[in-house]
């Protein structure tokens, strides 16, 4: 076949040109009453929505693909479209078709992406939507967050790690990148986030500078404290760059730039993040903490407690003023469960206030958003009085916009419609000409009822009626028994079975005037309408900052009521180095336990002095790693502003976290796990303060037994000695390392306490002073069903190996062997021996840690290994 050029009808050639500039998003084209799409767009369209694929000019030589919905189901499709992490362009008819010839002017209007998206039917009332730009600088990456659907827009830069934490925090929905870098950024980042490349000029400091500057209207963004963070300065200004193209131009409810300063929070990297499942679990069904904590009510609430769990607070003053309101409203019961009364009534004025700023707001929105400010009037004068001094400052703060919720109150029915062209939005009474229209329009079954009344009057016909259809208009009907008494100058219009229909002079007339107020009373509410959106837009940066302050008593409020349904007490902080709970509980276990059964709490102590770090020894299962992991949550709860689940707890401000579980996940990657467990520890050990907590699980476990035990009692040294003396949990199944208090003054041992019954373990889960005996492996192995036999063989090998590893310190059992070899093997000539001779005798076992000690034995074992 040859290679015919496709004949193009004017419809697809505009579509085609409009399609060229939108190479990369979905096009939906409007088509009369529809959206269609076309070709491969008509492909992953009808796949995506399950919608029916057909063909257009099918065997023509224009065949071309073709799916398509109605118009008014744009909200249903939509969301669908970019939740499969499409972008989508929307092409609008830009005229009326009636009132040309020619073909419609049709132009994109609105380009929505993952990251983009201002419709309710995308967005989750309690997540912020962020889009995110990251730009490679040379030594730093800048990175911005923007969420164009409530104006918060964040910057930061940092190294690859740092960065690597905030996309963790911030989930953002879709990353810009510049062109060249995507195999760079699923290297360093992973596959799974959402990416979407700009061109590299988009990144380049002098442009991206002058669109911040120019959006602000400022000369410099020194007041935005972020002058100097040039590589985020770039991220940001790709980020407006972005949505600018994707023709949001009205963005003035993004009225600041914040710079995320990573010195003001808790340092926690990303493992730490996944380790300690904050927000999300790889296990199916799991409750994260978020899950446990979450006790606010307003959508502004749930997106900042997100936001304060990714930055917990380092300093003591903000963070006790967090405690102290909580406090008070724990107390005063009855004002806490007002103000959550009059939370729940106050829907998500932050995005409301956002709709106003892009003119997306639709009339019954605005009477929420005036129900919503109305909620806030009563809270205001509650707590503006409140003997707590935080509270009432927060109170004071909030602003009751009065001529706000006035001018809706007087010119909006409380009725008013979603869809402005279903009329009756603006109130009676706020503009004269509006009733009077109104009078003409709905008056009109009076006059007509006068007019019939004259008719039938003049004609003497008895059963006139008058009505109106789509086709005619106003008619009046005649029973056939009656039409000879129909005057001549009635204009005869359709003839029914038993009636004819007729129309006069009078009732065009009539017509014509009501049909004109009709579409002047539409085109006078919309006018009306959008001059009080662009009024409130006056009023953005008021709501904006209400809405904040209340999504601030939200969250407080909420961890009042977590407190008191769970039984949390009020941390004390400090600016000590110790760490004391007492009967600690797990927050989010003890919420999963049976009922009836009470969580084992426990105490915990460190400090820089006597008790820095703790090895917990016990079997696997015995509850190791959720002392961890509480230790941990509890000190992130109480910095956040919460309440703790314990009995007691002081806590010496911390400033970083970092925990390690041994043997992780990263074996996908393809790297070894003992690698991946070195890598990650180390980046521990080169970033370590003496604020810092270090929760170790396992480590070393991704290796053999000698191999393990040899590196985790290195790593216990190291952080033994180095001069921070950070504070430091380390669980391990290795008894073996419990011989290091011997050697090491701030290490303590505990382990996890067991009753033995005749053929069986019992676990208890409390943690008590000293290290385990011995490795509890089998009976774990007997209660999860294993064999007989191998349990019986496990039994054997390890009476054996406890006979030969009776816990002799290491250097001694060196020098022995050495002695020994020093008097048996003098006078042998074996070549290897000689060589194990040397390596012995050339020791200096005094200066021999007991790491390298272990590691010469394995040395010598594999010299002896190689001979059999």
């Amino acid at each position: 076949m040859g290679s015919k050029s496709k004949k193009e009808t004017p419809l697809m050639k505009q579509y085609n040109q409009i399609k060229a500039k939108y190479p990369d998003a979905l096009l939906l084209f409007r088509v009369g009453d529809f959206y269609e799409t076309f070709g491969e767009d008509a492909v992953k369209t009808a796949k995506i929505l399950g919608i029916i694929l057909t063909k257009r000019g099918a065997g023509s030589e224009s065949e071309t693909e073709l799916a398509g919905f109605p118009h008014h189901s744009l909200n249903t499709y939509l969301p669908k479209l970019v939740k499969a992490g499409e972008r989508v362009a929307i092409c609008d008819q830009l005229e009326d078709p009636k009132l040309t010839k020619k073909i419609v002017k049709r132009g994109v209007t609105e380009l929505v992406t993952p990251g983009v998206a201002l419709n309710d039917d995308i967005l989750h009332s309690k997540s912020n939507n962020f889009l995110s730009a990251l730009h490679f600088g040379k030594k730093q990456l800048g990175i911005s967050f923007l969420d164009i659907s409530t104006g918060e827009f964040l910057l930061a830069q940092g190294d690859e790690e740092h960065i690597d934490k905030l996309l963790q925090n911030f989930g953002p929905s879709e990353i810009l990148i510049p062109k060249n870098r995507k195999s760079d950024f699923q290297q360093k980042f992973g596959k799974e986030h959402h990416i979407f490349p700009l061109e590299d000029w988009v990144f380049k400091d002098d442009y991206c500078f002058e669109l911040l500057t120019g959006h602000f209207k400022t000369s410099s963004l020194k007041g935005f404290g972020v002058e100097n963070l040039n590589e985020g300065i770039i991220a940001a200004g790709a980020a407006l760059h972005y949505i600018s193209e994707t023709q949001h131009h009205r963005l003035q409810h993004i009225t600041s730039l914040q710079r995320i300063a990573q010195e003001e929070y808790v340092w926690m990297d990303r493992f730490t993040i996944r380790n300690l499942e904050l927000y999300h679990s790889n296990a199916l069904n799991a409750v994260t903490l978020l899950d446990i904590i979450d006790r606010t009510i307003s959508p502004m609430g749930g997106r900042l407690l997100k936001r304060w769990l990714a930055l917990p607070l380092k300093n003591a003053d903000r963070i006790r003023e967090r405690h102290e309101v909580v406090a008070h409203l724990l107390k005063e019961g009855e004002l806490q469960q007002k103000i959550r009364n009059h939370i729940k009534q106050i829907g998500d004025i932050e995005r409301l206030i956002s709709k106003v700023a892009t003119a997306k707001i639709n009339p019954r929105e605005v009477v929420q958003l005036k129900n919503s400010l109305e909620a806030i009037v009563p809270i205001k004068a509650m707590i503006a009085s409140s003997k707590s001094a935080s509270l009432a400052a927060l109170g004071n703060r909030l602003d009751n916009c009065d001529s706000l919720r006035e001018r809706i109150k007087e010119m909006l029915n409380e009725e008013a419609p979603v869809n402005i062209l279903k009329g009756n939005t603006i109130a009676d009474g706020f503009s004269t000409e509006l009733d009077e229209l109104r009078k003409l329009a709905f008056s009109g079954k009076d006059y007509l009822d006068k007019m019939l009344e004259r008719e039938t009057e003049r004609t003497g016909i008895p059963s006139l009626k008058i009505a109106n259809n789509n086709v005619f208009g106003y008619y009046i009907e005649v029973r056939n028994t009656h039409k000879d008494k129909v005057p001549e100058e009635w204009i005869r219009k359709q003839t029914l079975v038993n009636a004819e229909r007729y129309i006069t002079e009078e009732l065009k007339e009539y017509e014509a005037k009501i049909l004109g107020a009709e579409e002047k009373i539409l085109q006078l509410e919309q006018q009306l309408f959008s001059q009080l959106v662009e009024w409130l837009s006056g009023f953005i940066s008021t709501v904006q900052t209400n809405a904040h302050l209340i999504a601030q008593l939200d969250c407080l409020s909420g961890f009042a009521q977590l407190a008191k349904d769970n039984n949390y007490t009020q941390p004390e902080i400090d600016d000590s180095f110790e760490l004391d709970i007492k009967n600690g509980r797990h927050p989010v276990i003890e919420k999963q336990l049976p009922i009836g059964e009470a969580y084992i709490a426990n105490d915990v102590f460190l400090d820089k002095e006597k008790q820095q770090i703790i090895m917990i020894t016990g079997p696997n299962m015995s509850g190791k790693s959720a002392i961890l992991r509480q230790t941990a949550l509890i000190v992130l709860l109480s910095q956040m502003g919460s309440f703790v689940p314990a009995n007691e707890a002081r806590i010496g401000l911390v400033d970083k976290i970092f925990t390690r579980v041994g043997a992780s996940d990263n074996i996908s990657m393809g790297e070894s796990t003992f690698m991946v467990e070195m890598n990650e520890t180390a980046s521990i050990l080169n970033n370590i303060s003496e604020r810092s907590l270090i929760l170790l699980d396992e480590i070393g476990r991704g290796t053999s037994t000698y191999d393990g035990i040899s590196i985790a009692w290195a790593i216990s040294e190291y952080l033994h000695e180095h001069p921070s003396r950070a504070k430091t949990l380390f669980a391990t199944h290795y008894h073996e390392l419990n011989e290091m208090t011997e050697s090491f003054k701030r290490i303590r041992n505990y382990n996890v306490s067991i009753k033995e019954l005749k053929d069986n373990v019992l676990f208890l889960r409390k943690l008590v002073p000293g290290g385990s005996e011995h490795s509890f492996g089998i009976h774990v192995a007997k209660m999860a069903g294993m064999p007989q036999q191998v349990i019986h063989k496990a039994n054997k090998i390890l009476k054996k190996l406890e006979k030969s590893h009776s816990g002799e310190e290491l250097s001694d059992s060196l020098k022995s062997v050495q002695d020994e070899m020093q008097l048996s093997f003098f006078n042998l000539d074996d070549p290897l021996l000689e060589e194990i001779k040397e390596e012995i005798l050339h020791t200096d076992i005094d200066t021999l840690t007991p790491v390298e000690a272990l590691m010469k034995l394995n040395e010598i074992k594999r010299m002896l290994v190689k001979k059999k």
